[in-house]
């Protein structure tokens, strides 16, 4: 059924002007089309990246704005005016997310308010925009000689590219880049560990959510054949905010429910309200704030759920059999040193979490680092990948030092990990969750994405996806939402998109953990077959009777502290291990 909704639902926009609808609707289309645009870019920025801005309306006054003073006062063609507005919001766009976007928590939303209200003064209070009372005699939009200038003639234009627009982000979003862009919400640290920039993709939706505010900034120019600086004001950032909250903000047709909604809901009430009280006033806002408090209590997702339970998505067509092989990095020789860790040490202020360890992978094994809880196994784990920094020491991979490097930088030199708590995006399928490892692995683009260029590639993704679906006995459950699995099948799936990055060595950070004993077997035996393909493996594990039965060596920490290393008889050998880990019974 879904197939269907959304040919159906644009011929019915692009044919309701020719219909003998009342003019009023035609003008509520327009308008509801102009808040779509600009709510897709929050839908991305918001919804999926969680990233809140309530800037946007500021990008909506530079592309009406530009293009109203460059055909006005210049006589420039609205048309070349378009790609002038469009050009100018990325510039703008590129220098602001430069500044705001490493920012976090609190800061963030302050910020885009900040530089809204900034460039909605700036507007407001240049001589040659017209200052308070804005430029008008803007002309009307013309194709082949056709004049677009009244309601029903730009109603077109306006639907065609709401929908454009929305066809490309949900392009977008169901491919590499966007895959990378929906692991932002959940935290960086996962998606920097796949080898993805995670700052670049926070700048990319930026962009596109100002290039989309300033299309839609040009079209409302050209409608309303004049501009000022009022409807481009922080009231108004916050209102697209509202519409893509209301609509729901994480789904790309919840843009256009909730532009709808507060579009009709607020004609009727501006209405309705002053008879009902007596007085006249915008007292339609202290409406919506009581609605915004309602939904982000009863549907913190929206309306658009609600809808969407009567077009249930399809299950993904599987069409990727005989699809090539991703490319695969060089492998070391058996025996080879890989991995070396020369006293690394962390201290966080006057705590040593981990103090001067050493030790050293080989090609080929399976190497146990074991300890209780606050032994600085997992703080030695995200010094060797990258994620937290040395206070000194060196780590050495494949004979490079990159201790100190990104994580995203050693992955992208074929080391891969798993997390102590799973770390996922519960809202994709299992099957995109594991391709989201093979990142580094391709390369198609955003623009490539959108325009739905990308499709033989995602093939070789989804095939080599499934393929590592396959090692680990999940199969089966590729198009399940990753969300709805229990934790044993979350850590199986996070091992299958660690080895879809196609590692040289591969950390495990507690794989066990939460496993049944069959499943435990299972992965026993991945990992063995994975050792008899020449991969080395390094992980932290509490279950003692997993470690012995499938390591060649074990480092034992204790306190942040190397207490011994040996294999795994030498370490159940030892007095002190025995007496402080495995009890004298072994």
């Amino acid at each position: 059924m879904q197939r269907f909704a959304f040919p159906a639902f644009a011929a019915l926009m692009l044919l309701l002007p020719a219909l003998p609808v009342p003019e009023f609707w035609i003008t509520q289309l327009n308008y509801i089309g102009l808040y779509a645009i600009v709510s897709l870019g929050l839908v991305l920025l918001t919804g999926v990246a969680g990233l809140t801005s309530f800037g946007q309306a500021a990008f909506v006054g530079m592309g009406a704005y530009t293009s109203a003073f460059l055909s006005v006062k210049l006589g420039i063609s609205p048309w070349l005016a378009l790609f002038v507005g469009v050009g100018l919001s990325v510039v703008v766009a590129l220098v602001l997310s430069a500044i705001t976007l490493r920012m976090s928590g609190h800061y963030l939303p302050l910020a885009t308010i900040a530089w809204g209200l900034a460039l909605n003064y700036t507007m407001a209070n240049m001589e040659f925009l017209g200052k308070y009372d804005g430029i008008l005699g803007i002309p009307a939009l013309e194709i082949a000689g056709v004049s677009l200038g009244s309601g029903r003639g730009i109603c077109v234009l306006i639907w065609a590219v709401a929908l454009a627009a929305a066809l490309a982000v949900t392009h977008l979003l169901d491919s590499r880049p966007g895959r990378a862009i929906r692991a932002l919400k959940s935290g960086t640290t996962m998606a920097e560990a796949m080898g993805i920039s995670t700052f670049r993709y926070k700048v990319i939706i930026f962009v596109i959510a100002a290039v989309l505010a300033a299309i839609s900034g040009w079209l409302f120019a050209h409608f309303q054949r004049t501009v000022n600086p009022s409807p481009f004001g922080i009231h108004k950032g916050i209102e697209y905010l509202f519409m893509a909250v209301l609509g729901g903000v994480g789904h790309v047709w919840g843009a256009f429910l909730g532009a709808g909604v507060v579009k009709i809901v607020e004609d009727q009430l501006q209405v309705l309200l002053p008879k009902l009280i007596g007085a006249s006033g915008n007292f339609e806002i202290i409406v919506f704030g009581l609605v915004l408090v309602a939904v982000l209590k009863y549907a913190p997702d929206g309306l658009w759920p609600f809808v969407a339970r009567w077009f249930p998505a399809p299950q993904r067509k599987r069409d990727w059999d005989g699809a090539p092989a991703l490319p695969a990095r060089s492998k070391p020789q058996r025996g080879e040193a890989l991995l070396q860790v020369d006293a690394v040490r962390k201290e966080f202020g006057g705590l040593v979490a981990v103090n001067d360890v050493s030790f050293e992978i080989r090609a080929g094994d399976i190497m146990g680092l074991i300890g209780p809880n606050g032994a600085g196994k997992s703080t030695t784990f995200n010094l060797v990948t990258g994620v937290l920094p040395l206070t000194r020491g060196a780590v050495r991979f494949r004979g490079e030092a990159v201790g100190g490097l990104p994580s995203r930088e050693i992955a992208r030199r074929g080391m891969s990990r798993t997390f102590q708590h799973v770390k996922m995006i519960p809202e994709m399928t299992v099957l995109e969750n594991v391709a989201l490892g093979g990142y580094l692995r391709s390369s198609s683009g955003t623009v490539k994405a959108m325009l739905r260029l990308d499709r033989a590639e995602e093939k070789r993704l989804f095939a080599e996806a499934e393929a590592q679906l396959k090692r680990i006995g999940m199969a089966e459950q590729m198009h399940e939402l990753a969300g709805n699995l229990a934790l044993g099948p979350q850590r199986l799936m996070e091992i299958a998109r660690a080895l879809c990055t196609d590692p040289a060595l591969l950390l495990l950070d507690e794989p066990a953990a939460g496993l049944r004993h069959k499943e435990k077997q299972a992965l026993a035996e991945v990992l063995r077959q994975l050792k008899r393909e020449g991969m080395s493996i390094l992980l932290v594990e509490h279950d003692m009777d997993f470690v012995m039965g499938l390591v060649d060596r074990i480092v034992v920490m204790e306190f942040g502290t190397k207490l011994i290393e040996g294999t795994p008889a030498e370490v159940q050998a030892s007095p002190v291990v025995r007496a402080a880990y495995l009890g004298t019974e072994h």
